[in-house]
Order: C-alpha cells, then sequence, then structure tokens
C-alpha cells in the first residue's frame, strides 16, 4: 500500500443518486481535510494484510529466454576483482562475495530475483557504494577489467530491468541514502540515489512539501530507480513528470567520469539539457548517484471521492466534467474496472463502500490550500455528475481511515492480483477514447484460445484493467494461476501490435528492460531507436552497464 498523507474530519458520507440528490447537496456534511502539521504516513513497507502464499523460487531468466547467450566479451569476476572491490569498499557489509564464499549464496538471491519472481540471474557478487567516488572507481575498475554490472535501486521494477541475467556484478545503491540539503524557501531537495521514497517524503512532510511522485512501491523504491525508469505513478496528473521536477543530476558514467549537474536553478538555458538524457535510462548509459528535485507546497486541504458509473463512456465524461469543474485543484483520477474490485473484495473479503456493483469506478483526488474554496468546487462538480446522470453511486471519505480505506480499493489491486497467482502485467499508454477497449479486445482473445476459466484447468482467471486515466495509462494485467507459455503467446505481440495501431506507448511507466527490449520498435521508429543507440556506444562503448536489456 502506498504512504497517503490525507486526513479528513467527518464520517463517510453516502452520495444520493440524481432522485435525492439536493439542490447544493446540502444535507450531507461538509467533506474537506485539513492538514495543520505533517500527518502519520500508512507505509507501504508495512506487512502484508493478505495471507502470505509461498512461491517457488523463480526459474533463471537465461532458462526462460534460451536465445539469450552470455556475451564473451565480458570478463568472469575473479578472487583477484574480490578482493580489490572488499579493499576499495573497506567494510564486509558492503560486499556480498559469493565468488570465494559458496555460502553467501542466500544472502544474494534477494538481488538476482524481482519481486515477482519472474527474472532470476546468476550473480555472485553485490557491491553496495556509500558515495559518488566509490562508484566511480567501480565503475572504472569494472570497465577496464570488461566486468558487465546491473545497478539496482529497490527492486520494484515489472520488466526485469534492475536483475542481472547472468553473472554482471550488481550495484546496490542503498547506501547512498542520505537526504543532502533541501531550501524551504524554494522547496528545491537535493538527495542521495539509494533514499527511498517514502522516507524522503516523509521528511518533506514534517517540512510542509510534498514528493511529486507517489507509487504503490514507495516503501521500498529508490529515488535513484524513479529517475533512472522515469516513474510516473499517482501524482503526475498534479505534478507532471519527473523529467520536469528534475533540476539537476549527479551520475557516473562508465569509464568512472563523474557528470556533476546539479543546478539548483529552474531556469538554466546554457546548452545541452544532458541530465534528461539520464532520466528514463535505466542505467545504460551511467549511474545516477544524486539528484535535485523541485518539490510542491504540501496541500492543506485534500478530498476523496469513490464513484460507481455504467460504462467507460461515462467515466470519460466525469474526467472531463471534473477537469472543467476541479482544473487546479484535481490530483488523481483512477480508473479501476467492476473485474478488479470483484477480485478486491473476493481476496480482502472487504464489503463494498457503494452499495452496488458497477461496471467501472472512479477515484477522485483533490488537493488545495483552502478547504472552504475547494469543497464548494468539488460541491459543485458532484451535483452536475449526479443531475447528468454520469454518476451512478459514490461515497466520500471523511476521515483518515476512511481515505486510507478507498485509497486502498484502487492501490491494492496489484497486490490481490499476486496473491492469486502470476500476472502477465502491461503498463501502457493509450489514447483515452479506446484505452480500455484493449481491455476487452485482450479478454476476448484469451477467451477465444480456451485459456480463461473458473476451474484450474484454465491458467488465466481474469483480465482486468485499471490505471491513470487522467494520463491515459491503462495497467492492462492478465491475472493465472500459474505462468503459462501458450498464455504468453496469445498476449504477444497481440498486445503490442494493438498498441502500436493506435500510436500509443508500449511502456508508460518501469521502461523496457528485458522484458520488453524486443518490442521497442512498436512505439518507437528505426531512426529514434538508432539515435539511442548511438548514445549507448557512445557512453558506453564496452556495454558494460545493464547488458541484455532496453535496447
Amino acid at each position: 500500500m502506498a504512504c497517503r498523507h490525507r486526513s479528513s474530519t467527518t464520517t463517510l458520507a453516502r452520495l444520493a443518486k440524481p432522485a435525492r440528490l439536493s439542490p447544493r447537496l446540502t444535507t450531507q456534511p461538509q467533506v474537506q481535510s485539513q492538514v495543520a502539521s505533517a500527518v502519520r504516513c500508512f507505509s507501504s513497507s508495512r506487512p502484508s494484510q493478505l495471507k502470505e502464499t509461498r512461491c517457488q523460487q523463480g526459474k533463471f531468466t537465461s532458462e526462460t529466454y534460451p536465445e539469450l547467450k552470455r556475451d564473451p566479451r565480458y570478463g568472469q569476476v575473479t578472487k583477484e576483482h574480490v578482493d580489490y572491490f572488499k579493499g576499495l569498499l573497506g567494510t564486509e557489509s558492503a560486499v556480498i562475495d559469493g565468488v570465494t564464499n559458496e555460502n553467501a549464496t542466500d544472502d544474494i538471491e534477494p538481488f538476482n530475483s524481482d519481486w515477482m519472481r519472474k527474472y532470476r540471474g546468476h550473480c555472485k557478487l553485490v557491491l553496495k557504494p556509500s558515495s559518488t567516488e566509490e562508484v566511480s572507481k567501480i565503475l572504472k575498475y569494472c570497465n577496464d577489467n570488461k566486468l558487465a554490472v546491473v545497478p539496482q535501486g529497490g527492486n520494484t521494477g515489472l520488466v526485469g530491468g534492475s536483475v542481472p541475467v547472468f553473472d554482471e556484478i550488481v550495484l546496490n545503491m542503498g547506501r547512498m541514502n542520505n537526504i543532502i540539503e533541501f531550501d524551504e524557501v524554494s522547496g528545491i531537495l537535493t538527495v542521495e540515489a539509494g533514499a527511498i521514497l517514502e522516507v524522503v517524503d516523509q521528511f518533506l512532510a514534517s517540512k510542509g512539501y510534498i514528493f511529486p511522485l507517489d507509487l504503490g512501491a514507495k516503501g521500498s523504491c529508490h529515488i535513484g530507480g524513479n529517475l533512472s525508469t522515469n516513474a510516473g505513478g499517482l501524482r503526475l496528473l498534479r505534478y507532471g513528470s519527473l523529467h520536469g521536477t528534475t533540476l539537476g543530476i549527479e551520475a557516473v558514467l562508465p569509464d568512472g567520469t563523474v557528470v556533476d549537474d546539479l543546478c539548483k536553478l529552474r531556469k538554466n538555458n546554457t546548452g545541452y539539457d544532458i541530465k534528461q538524457l539520464f532520466i528514463g535510462s535505466e542505467g545504460t548509459i551511467g549511474v545516477i548517484t544524486k539528484a535535485v528535485i523541485q518539490c510542491p507546497q504540501r496541500p492543506k486541504a485534500q478530498n476523496v471521492a469513490l464513484f460507481g458509473l455504467e460504462s467507460y463512456e461515462a467515466a470519460q465524461q466525469a474526467f472531463r466534467e471534473a477537469k472543467g469543474h476541479l482544473s487546479e485543484i484535481l490530483s488523481a483520477f483512477e480508473l479501476m474496472d467492476g473485474s478488479s474490485q470483484a477480485l478486491v473484495r473476493q481476496v480482502t473479503k472487504k464489503n463494498s463502500p457503494l452499495e452496488g456493483e458497477y461496471p467501472f469506478y472512479c477515484l477522485i483526488e483533490t488537493s488545495g490550500s483552502n478547504s472552504d474554496h475547494d469543497g464548494e468546487k468539488l460541491q459543485t462538480f458532484l451535483e452536475d455528475v449526479m443531475e447528468k446522470g454520469i454518476v451512478v453511486d459514490g461515497t466520500l471519505a471523511q476521515d483518515e481511515t476512511q481515505v486510507k480505506a478507498l485509497w486502498s480499493f484502487r492501490e491494492g489491486i496489484p497486490e490481490v492480483l499476486s496473491h492469486l497467482g502470476g500476472v502477465y502485467k502491461y503498463d501502457v499508454s493509450i489514447p483515452l477514447p479506446e484505452m480500455y477497449q484493449l481491455v476487452e479486445d485482450t479478454k476476448a482473445r484469451v477467451e477465444e484460445a480456451g485459456l480463461l476459466g473458473d476451474t484450474d484447468e484454465h491458467p488465466v482467471r481474469a483480465v482486468v484493467g485499471y490505471g491513470h486515466m487522467g494520463d491515459a495509462n491503462l495497467h492492462l494485467n492478465v491475472s493465472t494461476r500459474r505462468y503459462d507459455e501458450r498464455v504468453e503467446k496469445v498476449l504477444e505481440p497481440f498486445v503490442y501490435e494493438w498498441i502500436s495501431k493506435r500510436q500509443g506507448s508500449i511502456s508508460a511507466e518501469h521502461g523496457l528492460g528485458l522484458a520488453k527490449k524486443k518490442y521497442i520498435g512498436y512505439s518507437r521508429t528505426p531512426t529514434m531507436v538508432g539515435l539511442m543507440k548511438q548514445l549507448k556506444d557512445l557512453y558506453d562503448p564496452n556495454a558494460i552497464l545493464n547488458p541484455y536489456k532496453y535496447i
């Protein structure tokens, strides 16, 4: 569960249906949140509320992708190399050595595997630097000795971008986790790449500010990983992407060169904006070590509402009305289909906050500075969508517990699906008018193949869609009882071809990694891919950084 800094002050109110709607919602309690100081954070790193199911150790990536072969130009890690790194880093905890110590296998395993147990490498050496200087010396040594390296943050990605494929060295940034500086006047933050997003956001809360990014994995993901994948998350509608909020970056190139571009200015038009190359490059041309982020003031008034709608067309209408009525205070507009919500209720045993069941649900959040002003705007919006019949039923959170409860129906979807078995996840961008059609067409295709059903002989349990409607970002999830090659063949490249025909993006968030590397042509022209390869060859001529992935 992501950390949500929200609170409110009254009790749960159900919206009246149009026939029962008062002229100005005057019979409804006022729905506002007054945040006078930093509020309690509901940590995504807390223990899961679901009963844990033990997954078998995942297959090696090299077995899942037999066409991948270890590049012979890379050297094998030897005792001599290990001794150098131990001498450099100076502490046993900074080096996990499975090269000379066979008993370190269990300690290395978490760095070798992703959290979904879908990707697993053969790494035998994990390095944990504590400074930019150490990162520089590590990369220079690896470059000189042709040792492949995988930069790793919190390891919360979905496409296998942060784990090794073969025996690459893992460069874990977890020890570089300091908040270096924060200007309480400008809201400009300087932070190391290994800082955990939730920890940084809690620090900012104590200063009256907020980090311009919010993710379900904020309890474990790193700032550097967020930048390397250009993570979007729940706040992009309000605060924009990291390309816009990142003012400066420090990074280390594969040859050890330190790129010091820790600019703290919003305006700096002196030459090429090189830092943008590192945002979204997934650690393939350099390792981000520090960043300067423009952080907005923390909202003082917040509201959350959950609606039930009869169609995707109604959801689009509701979004348009929300933009018109709420404009500058609209901070999130999330879409969930009925299938995803049915699974949440089934697994968590939670009762629906609405009286009935609906094909679609929307969660709206507003964030502002004036409770009276925001409350009036929300009141007008609610009156409008109810009278027009766009929204059938709805509920408003009235205290901090209810805010958390409503968000759990959106943020709990990934955890629920993982609890049920394997999940094929597609995090994509599609023009809004056709965004949900992908879910319907994928479900029809899986059904036609005889793979979807309620019994164990059918590998697919459900096909669901949810995501950030405000950003045209859909999460297409195919929930399975087990990973099955037949399912993958039905889904790929069908999903990517479908998206390409509509000029969408096969990766809205999380990047390309290993999973989407070979499909980049569905979203990028040969010219653009060629330019990317030129950049890779320029900055990393020995190709030691994050090999076998991206392009």
